[in-house]
């Protein structure tokens, strides 16, 4: 089969095409053939060494396709079903072998490549609006790179729970995308100090909460952007790791929460997985939910995937297909 192997951490160089073996599921797993996969910033993290990965590898959290085959013990799961993961890796390859814990059956009104721009930024949208920061009706939330596939969820999902959303965007295209997503309020944050536009935006007030996956180059915007008792959700560092917080800064800001969270964390009781994918489904079906792909490239046009992405060049979702 086909598969990106990384050798060496580096740039969208080190992600390379090769012909390797076939894998066979284990106990408690499946061999999945993977038939779309998902971009996400932590496969850059990994890529580049950011984030501690043995060497060699096979990058890719997110996929979906159909079971090939299952390993002794798997019983929930049968050859032929459509499945979708996330928080796994291997995915970018022809098949890849996923523990059965992991394997979300897919309805039928759920396409592979909706499920593969859905699972790891959906789940993670899903978890920040409904327990990070849990958006109440009249909230008002500000969602950095608002244009971006999981900023296009959160600030849906935020809708849908009655808040008003400010978002941050860099461009007239990423404002139309952004708007046309449900986005209230939008600040180019280009030409507008971000933290100073919500606050004549809200009243003086700030926002109830913060959904930053960008990390350093906005966080101090971030945390002067709250009202008091707000909460700065810190889901990514896109831009790079935020230095060192001193505490204090939080409660001179009005006794606001800090929170670094990961999506493990939020589905890591498989109930717990599949009741969030049970809502994002439902979304999706009904049409409530719009799962927007900004770009489709070859398998063995991952670099460039990686460097779009890095670059910001793009909207939306970016798959391997």
């Amino acid at each position: 089969m086909r598969a990106i192997v990384i050798e060496e951490h580096g740039g969208p160089e080190v992600l390379r095409l090769k012909e390797t073996t076939d894998p066979t599921p284990g106990p408690g797993e499946a061999l999945v053939d993977v038939e779309s996969r998902g971009v996400n910033f932590i496969d850059i993290y990994q890529r580049s060494g950011a984030y501690d990965v043995p060497l060699p590898y096979v990058p890719g959290m997110e996929a979906a396709g159909v079971v090939a085959a299952v390993g002794e013990g798997v019983t929930d799961l049968s050859v032929g079903q459509r499945v979708g993961w996330a928080m796994a890796p291997g995915g970018y390859a022809d098949r890849a072998v996923v523990s059965a814990r992991l394997l979300v059956p897919l309805p039928d009104d759920v396409s592979a490549d909706q499920a593969a721009a859905l699972f790891l930024q959906g789940l993670t949208a899903h978890y920040l609006t409904h327990s990070v920061h849990p958006v109440a009706k009249g909230d008002t939330v500000l969602v950095h790179a608002a244009a971006g596939g999981t900023g296009l969820l959160i600030t849906q999902l935020a809708k849908e729970r009655g808040a008003r959303v400010i978002g941050t965007v860099s461009t007239q295209e990423k404002e139309r995308v952004a708007r046309a997503a449900g986005v209230d309020e939008v600040i180019r944050y280009t030409e507008s100090p971000v933290a100073e536009s919500v606050r004549d935006l809200t009243g003086g007030e700030g926002v109830a909460a913060v959904y930053d996956g960008v990390g350093r180059d906005t966080f101090d915007a971030s945390l002067a952007s709250l009202r008091p008792r707000g909460v700065l959700a810190l889901f990514g560092q896109a831009s790079g790791a935020v230095e060192p917080v001193d505490p204090q800064r939080l409660n001179s800001a009005g006794s606001v929460y800090l929170t670094r969270p990961s999506l493990a964390y939020f589905v890591a009781d498989r109930e717990e997985l599949l009741g969030r994918c049970r809502d994002l489904f439902s979304l999706v079906g009904s049409g409530r939910l719009d799962v927007r792909v900004g770009g489709r490239y070859p398998l063995a046009d991952a670099g460039r995937a990686h460097a779009d992405l890095a670059a910001r060049r793009t909207t939306g979702k970016l798959l391997l297909t």
